[in-house]
């Protein structure tokens, strides 16, 4: 079996719904981000065999296809869509390595794109003739009363576990206070687009100003929630043999597992992830030296470091996507370029897991 490697992570800043991405297609926001990865990897546009992209909003018409062709990489490139919601570009990187390791391919960009902003307008029609009903979010689960509101979903969470709204606030003000003290050392991995080339929305967030936040469900509110968000972010992936003929550092993909759970219970889902990757290893909580956890609710993230026993000092180094914001597609893939970097600077084992709607979890488990 074939062994995959991490050649090189790169990213968008992440900006806001409405900001500075806002006029920007998919392949647009896609396109500089792939293209510098190229670059760092010294890997040519016409050696991939294969591009992976999840993206969760967008129109169908397999936009991996048109960020492929609009990046040069040739038309031998298919290109593969992949809508997995929140665990899509976590689950590309994993697609791809499964595809090192078959022999299927020895070069493979994989991440995922979202734009919230140019997200098209959805609408269900209907057999006898009634005007379509626009609609925001499709169902999850095939069962309405087990398909609840995430943030609704969170709150039940954050009441099952015991975790107050002043803990999940404290998570939400320390995840700003990370990426602040860190912005230095993130625009390594950030690729400026439109000169944009930080996370916009990271800013000095307080507990006193969490305390004002407007409630959204129980003790989930707009402070401790991540906010919609455009961005983009992608890996190369390749064998080993590809990865020992050019001058980078590498990081290998060890493993990575996405797993179903209870659909009205998404946020605590990737623990089973973890559990099972580690497992599969025969690794333990305490082998772990950098985790990348998913923070689109406070309460989910706080949920699946202490119920998988990994360390919250060892989390989220950067700050996490309370202080950037969530682009769907994107998250998982910006938690792998944060850890693909972390792990460059201290060497060790790291996880990065996130949770999805309908009740999924994925984490993938890296290596320095």
């Amino acid at each position: 079996m074939n062994r995959s490697f991490i050649l090189s992570a790169a990213r968008s800043a992440v900006v806001p719904r409405g900001g500075r991405f806002s006029h920007l297609s998919l392949q647009e926001l896609a396109k500089p981000v792939l293209l510098d990865c190229l670059v760092r990897s010294g890997v040519g546009a016409g050696d991939v065999d294969e591009i992976i992209v999840g993206n969760a909003l967008g129109a169908g018409g397999n936009p991996a296809r048109l960020i492929s062709l609009a990046a040069g990489f040739g038309e031998h490139v298919a290109g593969m869509t992949i809508d997995r919601q929140c665990c899509s570009g976590l689950d590309a990187i994993i697609l791809a390595d499964a595809m090192i390791r078959s022999g299927q391919a020895r070069i493979v960009v994989a991440g995922g794109v979202e734009s919230y902003s140019r997200r098209p307008l959805r609408a269900q029609t209907f057999p006898d003739g009634r005007p379509p009903a626009p609609y925001d979010q499709p169902p999850f689960t095939p069962w309405p009363e087990r398909d609840p509101d995430m943030a609704v979903a969170a709150a039940h969470l954050a009441n099952e576990l015991g975790i107050s709204r002043e803990e999940q606030d404290a998570w939400a003000v320390t995840s700003h206070q990370k990426a602040l003290a860190s912005r230095a050392r993130l625009t390594e991995e950030i690729v400026p687009i439109e000169t944009v080339e930080k996370d916009t929305f990271t800013r000095n967030l307080t507990q006193k100003t969490c305390a004002r936040a407007t409630p959204i469900a129980g003790s989930i509110t707009a402070a401790n929630t991540s906010v919609a968000a455009d961005a983009a972010a992608f890996c190369v992936v390749t064998s080993q043999d590809v990865a020992g003929s050019v001058q980078c550092d590498s990081v290998e993909v060890v493993a990575g597992r996405t797993v179903g759970g209870q659909p009205d219970r998404p946020g605590i889902t990737p623990v089973a992830a973890i559990q099972q990757v580690l497992l599969d290893e025969g690794l333990s909580p305490g082998d772990i030296d950098v985790v990348e956890v998913m923070e689109a609710f406070a309460a989910q993230a706080i949920a699946c470091v202490s119920q998988s026993g990994l360390q919250s000092e060892r989390t989220n180094l950067g700050g996490g996507s309370l202080a950037r914001g969530h682009p769907i597609g994107a998250s998982g893939a910006i938690n792998a370029v944060r850890l693909y970097h972390e792990l460059l600077r201290s060497g060790g084992n790291g996880i990065a897991a996130i949770a999805a709607a309908g009740g999924l979890g994925t984490a993938l488990l890296l290596r320095a």
